[in-house]
C-alpha cells in the first residue's frame, strides 16, 4: 500500500484523539538528506470557537500556518518522503510512530503515552462543545 494511503490511516488516529480529548501533539521528523527545515509540529488552537491545527515549520526560522484539520493531513503528506521520515503522534492514551524505511515501507507502532495530560486548547474545546 502506498505510504499516502498508510498515512492516512495514521491520520485518522490524530482525527480521533481531537475528537475524545486525548491528542498532546503531533511532530514531523527524522529528515533525509541535509535540508532546511528540520520538524514540523501541530498543535490544537482555537480561532473564533473553530478548531484549527497550527502548524510551525521548523526552519532557521520559524514559519506558522493555520489550517483546517483535513487540509492539515493533505499538507503533511506532501512533507512525507520529502524531506520527513516520520510522524509522531502524542495522545494520553499512547504515542504512535509512523516510520518510512529507505525502501520505502511503512511500518506503524505504538508506545506507552509520554504525555499525561491533553492539550489545554483540545479540553477547552470539548468543555465549550457541551
Amino acid at each position: 500500500m502506498p505510504f499516502t494511503e498508510t498515512f492516512n490511516e495514521f491520520y485518522s488516529n490524530v482525527q480521533s484523539s481531537l475528537v475524545d480529548g486525548t491528542f498532546a501533539k503531533l511532530t514531523m521528523a527524522k529528515t533525509i538528506g541535509n535540508t532546511d527545515l528540520k520538524n514540523i509540529y501541530v498543535r490544537p488552537i482555537l480561532e473564533e470557537g473553530v478548531l484549527q491545527l497550527e502548524l510551525k515549520f521548523k526552519h532557521q526560522e520559524e514559519l506558522i500556518e493555520i489550517h483546517s484539520i483535513i487540509a492539515t493531513r493533505d499538507i503533511l503528506k506532501t512533507y512525507l518522503n520529502n524531506p520527513f521520515f516520520s510522524a509522531l503522534l502524542f495522545t494520553t492514551e499512547k504515542d504512535l510512530v509512523y516510520k518510512l524505511n529507505k525502501k520505502r515501507a511503512v511500518s506503524i507502532s505504538q508506545k506507552a503515552p509520554s504525555f499525561a495530560h491533553a492539550s489545554p486548547v483540545i479540553l477547552e474545546y470539548l468543555l465549550g462543545k457541551k
